[in-house]
């Protein structure tokens, strides 16, 4: 790992880099646009950005307004206000209608620690996964979150993307593909496989460095879609290695791990372990104690993955 980078500007960046290719690309807000790295936007395209008030729901029927008219609507704001409060508009208004709509959470998991549950966000993937026709996706490091725009932008349907707010550090080199729907290959190994996504993607990857320590060959996989899964490298990784673990800073219900869990079970049962946060409302403090109180740091991961085995 190298350098660290704030997430919401990395976002910021690349939509006025994706705003600057295409010209109907329109950027939504609900009374958070500095908060989710929408000023750059703003500064360079004043006509192409929008900032309504805490009003997600109404939010979400504009956006999908605007879609009918051929315009690529990015709504971006609290995760938990852009996916739970306004759920019956996402799943009617942009899933049932099917409007090229991109909904961002910014400060997505435990990473608004501060502020406590109303304000975190661990049921958004469960949420939005259950939604027909909608594309899941949860970047891994600063390179993916810019990728990832890029891809979103030139995807044609919704797409929930979830990104977190501390600093995250840099795993990727700047040659690094990013394609929906495909998970990667991060390092190989034949013991275990143990899975990874989004703000504690650099968690797991310490962890398996930990765990070659003690002579444990991991198999490292960056699941950055959610939704649609890499069922091909799933499947495979649980073939040859025979036992899986999923971390994430999510609820262990309806995330990374049970969608996962789903697929296996059908194409190739193997024991499982989830990491991530059990069905209980989170605490409020500083976000990497968070991380430690619910068995999210690298070497927990790593103590777990050595039970587990």
């Amino acid at each position: 790992m190298s350098e660290a980078l704030d997430p919401r500007k990395t976002f910021g960046e690349a939509l006025v880099e994706a705003g600057e290719k295409n010209p109907n690309i329109i950027a939504i807000s609900a009374d958070s646009s500095k908060g989710s790295g929408l000023g750059p936007f703003r500064e360079r395209f004043p006509d192409r950005h929008l900032e309504f008030g805490i009003m997600e729901q109404g939010v979400l029927g504009f956006a999908a307004g605007l879609a009918t008219t051929g315009k690529v609507p990015f709504v971006a704001s609290i995760a938990p206000f852009v996916t739970a409060r306004p759920f019956e508009m996402f799943r009617n208004d942009l899933g049932y209608m099917n409007q090229n709509v991109k909904v961002v959470g910014r400060c997505a998991g435990m990473t608004y620690s501060d502020l406590g549950a109303t304000h975190q966000s661990l049921d958004d993937i469960a949420i939005t996964r259950t939604i027909p026709g909608v594309t899941v996706i949860n970047p891994g490091d600063p390179v993916e979150i810019r990728r990832a725009v890029h891809a979103v932008a030139s995807h044609v349907g919704p797409v929930y993307m979830k990104i977190g707010s501390p600093k995250m550090p840099v795993l990727f080199g700047e040659e690094h593909q990013f394609e929906i729907g495909r998970g990667v290959l991060m390092e190989d190994g034949k013991d275990v496989t143990l899975i990874g996504t989004g703000t504690v993607l650099s968690k797991a990857w310490e962890a398996a460095q930990l765990l070659r320590k003690r002579g444990v060959e991991v198999r490292l996989i960056n699941i950055h879609t959610i939704k649609p899964l890499d069922s091909e490298l799933l499947v495979r990784a649980a073939e040859e290695t025979g036992k899986v673990v999923t971390v994430e800073e999510h609820y262990l219900i309806g995330g990374l791990g049970s969608a996962v869990s789903e697929l296996l079970s059908q194409r190739c049962p193997v024991p499982m372990k989830f990491i991530g946060v059990d069905d209980q409302y989170v605490s409020n403090g500083p976000y990497e104690e968070l991380l430690a109180l619910y068995g999210l740091q690298p070497q927990q991961i790593a103590d777990t993955v050595l039970s587990f085995m």
